[in-house]
């Protein structure tokens, strides 16, 4: 049975900028993040791909994975992920391949299936490629194989990437991925962090269906959960508005930065929207730390998950890292 203590933890970050911010202090609030991981013995910082969102600075993924590696020492760090749709799988495999030469068995390879943008985001950065979402499992198996041991007669050969083995994980949050993963023998991702309703079908359909192969022997479950821990349950939920109004912007088609957290969101969201909201964040984890405990593990028992990757979207920095200090500390 899974336990807090037989648990991975692990982070996801979006790099979100601020209300009063910049990227550039996005960029070091993830540095800042990344590197308190890293002493608190977290598992591994995984960065998000988001294009023409003006609150998420973390369109450039594996150059700000590079800037993570450098200023820190053995966290592992990846993508969460690389929306595979909006680049080749050749130039995936040479820039994470390079990583992994730089900084060898810290880099993870996430996989997204989604463009993860609007239309008009799509044809800037494709520029009249046709990449569509139905060729992510060639485009998978393509990188698989550029990452890989050389083939003989190979004619197209990923420098750096070839032999560096760079693990793979396949993201969804839909049965799509899950089947997929499962046919591959892959680890599976489910961004339950969004995108919670089919979660456990997912999980399902992908443990019954799983394929052993050379990355993987058993089914390997990652599951995000957005978190708030605060040593009080009011001011954890008191926090934890910062992220209900960018859900709600979001909601809206008018994505926005990081805003402060307020007293109430009455007047800020209709009941609709609020509706909404609780469940785009269903798997939401929010108070002090007894609080928090008993919620994860009741979704530990229901889910027997692997790992858990933490979305923590608090406006404050120190609030921030004290946070996920206090759920690092639930493992003790």
């Amino acid at each position: 049975m899974s336990t807090l203590q037989h648990c991975k933890f692990s982070i996801l970050e979006l790099a979100p900028i601020q209300d009063d911010g910049s990227a550039k202090i996005a960029l070091n609030r993830a540095l800042v993040l990344a590197q308190h991981a890293e002493k608190l013995g977290y598992h591994r910082f995984w960065l998000a791909e988001h294009h023409n969102m003006r609150g998420i600075a973390s369109s450039a993924t594996s150059v700000l994975i590079a800037y993570l590696a450098a200023h820190t020492h053995s966290l592992r760090l990846g993508s969460g992920g690389i929306m595979l749709p909006n680049h080749s799988p050749l130039m995936v495999a040479e820039q994470f391949g390079t990583l992994a030469t730089l900084y060898p068995d810290r880099i993870d390879l996430g996989l997204g299936r989604a463009p993860g943008s609007d239309q008009l985001t799509m044809r800037a950065l494709r520029r009249g490629r046709q990449e569509t979402e139905d060729q992510f499992p060639q485009d998978v198996k393509e990188i698989l194989t550029y990452l890989g041991d050389a083939r003989p007669q190979q004619q197209i050969l990923a420098t750096p990437g070839q032999g560096t083995h760079v693990p793979v994980y396949l993201l969804g949050s839909s049965l799509f991925s899950a089947q997929l993963a499962a046919q591959l023998g892959l680890p599976y991702a489910f961004a339950s962090h969004f995108a919670p309703r089919m979660m456990m079908q997912a999980i399902q359909l992908y443990r019954e269906n799983f394929q052993p192969s050379a990355y993987l022997e058993q089914p390997y479950v990652i599951l995000g959960v957005p978190v708030v821990v605060a040593d009080h349950d009011d001011e954890a939920r008191y926090l934890a508005t910062s992220n209900e109004q960018r859900v709600v912007a979001l909601l809206r088609g008018q994505p926005t930065t990081l805003k402060p957290p307020v007293e109430t969101m009455q007047g800020l969201w209709t009941e609709a929207e609020k509706i909404a909201v609780h469940n785009f964040l269903g798997v939401a984890k929010i108070g002090s730390p007894s609080t928090v405990k008993l919620q994860l593990e009741q979704f530990l028992q229901q889910t027997q998950a692997d790992e858990l990757i933490f979305t923590c979207d608090i406006y404050d920095d120190q609030k921030r890292l004290h946070s996920i200090e206090l759920l690092k500390n639930l493992q003790n």
